[in-house]
């Protein structure tokens, strides 16, 4: 599980108390930390928490102090994790300067409620938050399907650097990128959080086999929407998935013409076909590669050797009316992951899921793979040369 679902999990159980609570959420970064801008941490009056916002150091500080530092409203504080700051660094694991948001629930509702709607249907949101001045905390909410909320738009008075905040989130929505901005509030230029949250990840796994099981479970961990898909009805049962979102029965035969309405499959998506089954990921494969590059799933992966799946790519051919030349075989190659995974030298399923995790994550966050070691000195030789 996420920490953003353990986050939502624990704030529904605080929510439908009526309890409040303190939200953690960082809002900059000086140096290394463990997580970045935008990262959550929610804490109960009883002692519980969830989420992180750092790699250990800093948790049980901020816990510590949240509660007395908001008495009076939501504060920025600052928590160091240097060697050299202070006479009591919280911790040396990081080794950098974080900014990090503390508010009760009376403003953080809003925001937690938008995040729990976005997690379930999948679309992404932004929000962007003030971080400095008077009017800390106040934010502008917009969703991926339109519209957007802020936090004085219900008292029917909005000044003219709420819809600034409000246009912030807006152009962070449209770019698909956080950052930091600066806007004038009362007179002064204040700093603003515009924070992008990118859709739940979704994967689809075709294949009911007992290999597909440590997949469903790591992706699972990522938080991702699984589902498990199989033409074989005494396989693709919720029993044998319990974790995963849908599990779903596929009429083999009416594939690639007619595509069930339950595979939501997006564009942002990741599908890995493993079904073991010739026929079957022969259709299915058909159905993806019916569809322009621009609205296929983001990753489309096949399990097993390279020759298969060039004799599984000339029967899609075969069933879309076309001709199974080199050319075009060649071209969708090109264009799916076959065979999927990075080398790790897995054999046993557990070892093969983890591969085949790295490798979409990889290409979904467009990601090198590399050693970080090896990314560094590319870096600092770039920075060197530049």
């Amino acid at each position: 599980m996420s920490d953003l679902e353990q986050i939502l999990s624990l704030w529904r159980e605080l929510d439908s108390a009526g309890t409040d609570y303190v939200l953690a959420t960082i809002v900059a970064v000086e140096g290394s930390n463990y997580r970045r801008p935008g990262a959550r941490m929610l804490l109960a009056a009883d002692g519980r928490r969830a989420g992180t916002v750092s790699g250990g150091c800093l948790e049980a500080e901020v816990a510590r102090r949240a509660w007395w530092l908001t008495e009076k409203g939501p504060v920025v504080e600052r928590y160091s994790t240097l060697d050299d700051d202070g006479d009591m660094p919280f911790g040396s694991g990081c080794g950098g300067v974080v900014f990090i948001l503390l508010e009760h629930r009376d403003t953080a509702v809003a925001m937690l409620a938008a995040l729990d709607a976005a997690f379930e249907a999948r679309r992404s949101l932004s929000i962007a938050t003030v971080i400095e001045g008077p009017h800390i905390g106040e934010r502008a909410i917009v969703p991926a399907a339109g519209g957007s909320t802020g936090s004085d738009e219900s008292r029917g008075s909005i000044a003219s650097w709420q819809i600034e905040l409000d246009q912030l989130a807006h152009r962070a929505l449209g770019r698909g990128q956080s950052g930091e901005e600066r806007i004038p509030i009362d007179g002064k230029v204040s700093r603003v959080l515009a924070e992008y949250r990118p859709p739940r990840t979704g994967l689809w796994i075709f294949g009911a086999g007992d290999d597909a099981r440590p997949l469903l479970q790591f992706a699972r961990e990522l938080g991702w929407f699984v589902a498990v898909a199989d033409g074989r009805a005494h396989l693709a049962t919720g029993a044998r998935f319990p974790t995963a979102q849908q599990v779903t029965t596929l009429t083999i035969a009416d594939l690639p013409s007619a595509a069930p309405e339950s595979l939501d499959l997006r564009t942002t998506d990741a599908a890995v076909l493993m079904t073991h089954s010739f026929e079957q990921d022969a259709r299915i494969l058909a159905l993806f590669l019916a569809q322009p590059p621009g609205h296929r799933p983001a990753y489309i992966g096949v399990l097993g050797p390279q020759h298969r799946t060039r004799e599984l790519l000339a029967e899609v051919a075969r069933m879309l009316g076309l001709v199974p030349n080199s050319f075009l075989i060649e071209n969708w190659l090109g264009e799916i992951h076959a065979p999927m995974g990075l080398d790790l030298g897995a054999e046993a399923p557990a070892p093969v899921a983890l591969s085949i995790l790295a490798e979409i994550y990889t290409a979904l966050h467009k990601a090198s793979a590399l050693p970080l070691n090896v990314v560094r000195a590319s870096r600092l030789e770039a920075a060197r040369q530049g």
